[in-house]
């Protein structure tokens, strides 16, 4: 029988989630200045440092503030809203293996961007964003509409497969549309591997504002997402409006996967890896998966991102192929 004072005093003695969530700040944060000092040209940290104090447009500071930096942070918000959207379809469908890739989310959008291309030619990164907004959020409607028709409704067996027939069928169509089209193939076949490489900033500056409020809208409902984990049953019986609360759901995942394919294209296994990874820790409460799996998430893409840049230097690898290195064994 445990001892009545170690019992009064173990409850002190376990960790806070907030003491995890501000470690993986800390790495974060490290892992983005590592990342900052990668690259062809070698830059000292105090160099690096004066870029963000003493700016003097020198060509080291130009490199750091126009290349370096925004890589990292893309990499960073990209790696967050990924990770936070499979968390997040995850307790809404109660399906381990759900995630915005699996569900054909992303690849809705990377549809929509090189049906754009195809169509109109070359276009502006706004016009790429703004197709794979609705192009994801079409695919979600369609996937979420298929696995409604079967036996059950929307189970998490009949979402899996729903999603994995449509992301089967889109692929099959994006495919096919770059095999017609060499100039599409050449205009955007490195941004259908995701890569982080020569991103417009100004145009994640744009986005920004969409995947943050897709991100706020997650973490709201991230009680309701808790309870509905548990069952439908169970969330009714509490008084929730399970209907609203899936809607609500869909669209912030439609924003978080829109706003990350419109960054750096479809990269897939970040929604499915990192909620795996915190479950570890955090069990079955969505109000700390949630902002775990953005931290990260975070780190996981910076991460992947540094390892493309160092395994076969002086070339790279985009970054999906380094995430889809780690999530593929998981998934299997």
């Amino acid at each position: 029988m445990l001892d009545p004072t170690v019992a009064r005093w173990s409850k002190y003695l376990k960790p806070s989630p907030i003491v995890g969530l501000g470690l993986g700040l800390l790495v974060a944060i490290g892992c983005a200045i590592y990342s900052i000092t990668l690259g062809t040209r070698n830059i000292s940290l105090a160099v690096i440092f004066n870029s963000f104090t003493q700016f003097d447009n020198s060509f080291d500071h130009l490199i750091i503030q126009t290349v370096r930096l925004p890589r990292s942070l893309m990499a960073l918000a990209v790696g967050a809203a990924l990770a936070v959207a499979g968390a997040a379809i995850q307790g809404l469908t109660r399906n381990p293996l759900a995630e915005t890739g699996i569900l054909g989310i992303e690849a809705g959008g990377a549809l929509a961007v090189v049906g754009t291309s195809f169509l109109f030619g070359s276009s502006t990164p706004s016009d790429y964003a703004g197709a794979a907004f609705v192009g994801a959020g079409i695919a979600a409607i369609v996937v979420y509409g298929c696995a409604s028709l079967g036996p059950g409704g929307v189970t998490p067996l009949n979402l899996t497969i729903a999603g994995a027939a449509i992301a089967a069928f889109i692929a099959a169509l994006t495919t096919s549309i770059l095999i017609v089209s060499q100039s599409t193939l050449e205009e955007i076949r490195f941004w259908l591997a995701g890569s982080l490489v020569g991103r417009d900033f100004g145009l994640f500056l744009r986005v920004l504002p969409v995947l943050v409020m897709g991100l706020i809208l997650a973490f709201a409902l991230s009680r309701q997402i808790a309870t509905l984990s548990l069952g439908e049953d169970v969330a009714t019986s509490l008084g929730q409006n399970t209907m609203t609360i899936k809607l609500l759901t869909v669209t912030s995942m439609v924003l978080l996967a829109g706003s990350a394919v419109a960054i750096a294209g479809p990269i897939g296994f970040v929604g499915l890896v990192v909620p795996h990874g915190v479950k570890f820790f955090i069990k079955t409460d969505y109000r700390w998966i949630l902002p775990y799996s953005a931290v990260y998430g975070a780190i996981l893409l910076l991460v992947a991102d540094i390892a493309a840049r160092l395994l076969i230097q002086p070339q790279e690898l985009p970054v999906g192929v380094m995430t889809a290195l780690v999530g593929a064994p998981v998934f299997v």
